[in-house]
Formats: C-alpha cells, structure tokens, sequence
C-alpha cells in the first residue's frame, strides 16, 4: 500500500471540503493463471497487489455528491436521483454504477464527497476498474452503514460494470482487489465465488510484469464477442457454463459450431484445468511445471482463444530465450497491457534490460516494468 497515495488525497480532501474524510486503500491485481476462465464458471489464480487506488470519501452537507478522479484533475458533481451512465468511457461510470445498483437494493445512502487517486499503471490488465469500484462500495457501506457483506458488495461493483460501463465482466477482478490476503494467491471457484488462499513463498523466484504500454480498440468488444461465443457452445451442450464442459464433449458438437469458437471452447476447458494444475504446483513447490503451465496458457491465449497481440507475442518470446525465466504470458483481457513473467531474482533487472531494448528495436515504443508485492485486499486506512 502506498503511503504517499493516502496522505495525497487525505490532504487533498481536507483542502477543498475542510472535514477529515474516511480513507480506503483498494488493490490492483494480478492474475498467475487462469485468463477468461471467470465468466465460464471456472478456476482462476489472482493475487493482490501493492498498488491499487487510494480514496478519501465523507458525507456531504450540500444538496448533491461531488467525485475527484485526482490522477486526471477531473471532477464531476452529481445528484443521487438523477443517476444515468455517462459517456462510454468515462471514469465516472464506475463511480455512478455503484451507487446505482447499491440503490438497486434497496439501501439509502445520503450525500457524500470523494476524492481518489492510483498508482496502477492505466491499460496494464491489472483492475483498476475493481479496484474503483471496491473503494467506492467500501466506502459507502462504511459511511452509511449499510451493513453489506464484501461478498454482496463485490457483487455490486461487478454489477456496477455490467450495467453502467457494459463490460460483462466476470468476478475474478472484483474478488481479488476485496479479498487479497499478504503474500497469498487464492484459487477462485468462479462458480461458488469460494476461494482457497495459497501462500506464494518463490524464494529465489519472484514475479515481474513487463508492460506493452499499448492497448488495441478490439479490447471490450471482442471481450464481450468471446464470453457470447462461449455462452453458445455451453447452450448447445445443455449445461449452464463450460466448466462443466470435458474435452471430450466437445467433440460432440464439433460440426454444430465453426472451427474458431471450437478452439474457444477448447481453451477454455484446457485453461481451467490448468489453473488446477498451478495450485498443485505451488502447493508441491515445483516451479518448473508452474512455469511450464503459465507458457502453455499464453500459447492457448495466441492460438485458441486468439486475445494476444505481436507486442504481447515478443515479450513471451524474449522470456523463453532466457533460462532464467521459468514462465511468462499475457495477462487480462488482451491485445495489450502486460507479461507476467517468474523468473529469478537475481537475473531480474538483467532480463527487464535485455527485453525493454529488444522491444524498443522492434516496436520503437518504450515497455514498463513493474516489480510487485502481494498485498491485502480493499481495507480502511487508519
């Protein structure tokens, strides 16, 4: 959590509305395996991080709410009865949908004030929209006293992305930024929405993101494009999502559905079971087949599922050249954002060197590199 994050908008808070405000750190997070597994009902493998959005909220004395989007010097002022999603892309969309649907449910919140500000890297697939959302609903539920559960309330801020910012999201984001515990990774069961905590102990090993610093226009269409394509093969085999899919299944309906939404299908099925597998690994301690799983999981991302771009490609590309390195992929949606990639410590900043001018040769465009700590999920701040 950073520190310098919580003093900036408590002080910023303090400046424009003169009251002290309650504060609230939400994490980003990110994903070891398990990509587009969420909405088909399966397993995912997130963490959070120790990066994340830090917000000051209040109640508010005036007739309406006033939010402060602090890394864009942006500020909207709203009315609670008047709530209506604004223009698509708006950072406001994640502030009013949860508003939105915790009203949705019956619950009375007055007036309030926030101000927030984050320090995830935009476009890196690491969920700074939950972790908005999460700070939001944690905050007013703190405020007002609503008495929601982190379960309900994650299910709100998913909602809220559902319906205000129409991305069909799955749970993994929401889940991961609410319940990160330090140093642990928790197997999602999509499905129940349980997870089981695994402590993450690499020893010479640790995780390094590498970001592409490129974001490509197909992102939420084809997201959405993919979760239909999935929804249908599950229809045809008459179950409710794919988890309940076997490979063999599949080959039931192989003339019932185009080529591409079969390989879709395939991933999907291959991916959950991989997720599986890594929790295994981890548990057993053998990075190798850890690693060996996180490389196979980008390949069904490039090939299968087809949601990688040439710059995600070559950043995977550099990570086998290097021994050091015992997996990489892509990681979130697609077509941008960053590589995880395991590798060990000591080679770390050499590998992060070696690809950053690699990548400059090849796309003229700079990466970033982030080193991460896995870090308790969205908490007050005392």
């Amino acid at each position: 959590m950073s520190t310098t994050l919580i003093k900036e908008v408590k002080e910023a808070f303090k400046k424009k509305f003169s009251t002290d405000p309650l504060l609230i750190f939400s994490p980003g997070r990110i994903n070891i395996i398990g990509e587009h597994t969420d909405y088909n009902g399966g397993f995912v493998f997130p963490a959070a991080v120790d990066k994340g959005i830090a917000s000051a909220i209040q109640k508010s004395n005036t007739g309406n709410c006033t939010a402060i989007a602090l890394n864009l010097d942006s500020v909207i002022e709203f009315e609670l009865d008047k709530l209506k999603p604004s223009k698509e892309g708006s950072w406001e969309n994640y502030v009013f949908g949860v508003v939105a649907e915790i009203q949705n449910r019956n619950k009375i919140i007055g007036n309030f004030n926030i101000i927030f500000k984050g320090n995830i890297p935009g476009g890196a697939g690491m969920s700074s929209s939950a972790a908005l959302e999460n700070s939001v609903v944690f905050g007013l539920n703190e405020l007002f006293d609503l008495g929601l559960t982190k379960k309900e309330m994650i299910l709100i801020s998913q909602k809220a992305e559902h319906n205000y910012v129409g991305v069909k999201c799955g749970i993994m984001d929401q889940y991961a930024s609410m319940f990160g515990i330090k140093n642990n990774a928790l197997l999602l069961d999509c499905r129940t929405i349980e997870a089981k905590p695994y402590k993450i102990d690499f020893k010479e090993h640790q995780f390094l993101l590498i970001n592409t610093n490129v974001k490509h226009s197909l992102s939420d269409s084809a997201y959405n494009d993919r979760r239909s394509a999935c929804e249908r093969v599950a229809e045809l085999l008459g179950i409710e999502t794919l988890r309940e899919a076997i490979e063999e299944d599949l080959k039931k309906i192989i003339d019932k559905v185009t080529p591409e939404n079969y390989q879709k299908a395939l991933y999907v099925i291959q991916e959950i079971e991989r997720t599986q597998k890594a929790a295994k690994a981890i548990e057993e301690n053998d990075l190798q087949k850890l690693g060996a799983l996180i490389y196979a999981s980008h390949n069904g991302l490039q090939h299968q599922y087809k949601v990688s771009c040439d710059e995600l490609d070559f950043l995977v590309n550099q990570a086998k050249k290097n021994k050091h390195v015992l997996g990489a992929r892509m990681m979130g949606g697609g077509f941008g954002g960053c590589t995880i990639n395991l590798i060990k410590k000591s080679e770390a900043k050499n590998f992060a060197q070696t690809a950053s001018k690699a990548y400059k040769n090849k796309f003229n465009k700079d990466c970033s590199v982030y080193y991460v700590t896995l870090s308790d999920g969205t908490h007050l701040v005392k």
